[in-house]
């Protein structure tokens, strides 16, 4: 059965690496959509409008099913894949690397690209903080205002996290429930005479 949590960093952070004169900064980002992307790097190539390549890699996705590099004028497969492969060897989604290069006039050759760019990606994950989420699923459920001890007690009981409650004739509240105890916890919440469950969508 598939795993219900995942790694990824907490905030942003940042990392360098040097080799034969050339500047390698590395920047990496929690995100979790595509949408977010192409905003980070056109600010990160305005703030280094003077370097060479904005080179970067990203994953996604709990099952780390969604991912790209990108070498940015770099020789094929020098930057992009190195940069995945870091976020690969720390089992990491829902980030994105970005390393800028600041070109110190001496070639660097294909291994000497890779090593860099490896070792920049691995320079900002070992500076990030790693932390493991879990995946939840959202539901809203309704149910009659003198069931509301019986309902309360179950959330209580599976320490499940309840927002945007109304209570009146006719109850209301979304609640959000780890992946893996879902199944049980509204198998006991259907069990309330008029209780209805809606699972809403993710956003």
């Amino acid at each position: 059965m598939e795993s219900d949590t995942y790694l990824t960093i907490r905030e942003n952070s940042q990392g360098m690496f040097k080799e034969k004169g050339s500047r390698f900064l590395s920047f990496a980002y929690p995100v979790t959509s595509p949408d977010e992307i192409k905003p980070i790097i056109d600010s990160i190539r305005k703030e280094h409008h003077d370097a060479r390549h904005h080179c970067y890699a990203y994953m996604l996705g709990r099952s780390r099913e969604l991912w790209r590099v990108n070498d940015d004028g770099e020789p094929s497969g020098t930057a992009g894949k190195p940069i995945l492969g870091q976020i690969n060897s720390f089992r990491l989604t829902n980030i994105l690397i970005v390393v800028t290069r600041y070109f110190g006039g001496t070639l660097l050759g294909v291994s000497g690209l890779m090593n860099a760019y490896r070792s920049a990606a691995e320079s900002v994950i070992r500076n990030s903080e790693i932390i493991e989420l879990a995946v939840l699923e959202h539901f809203e459920i309704s149910f009659a205002y003198e069931s509301v001890n019986d309902v309360m007690k179950i959330l209580k009981e599976e320490n499940i996290f309840q927002s945007g409650q109304t209570f009146d004739l006719v109850c209301q509240m979304t609640i959000k429930c780890r992946e893996s105890a879902s199944e049980r916890v509204l198998h006991k919440l259907s069990r309330i005479n008029g209780l209805t469950i809606n699972k809403i969508a993710d956003e």
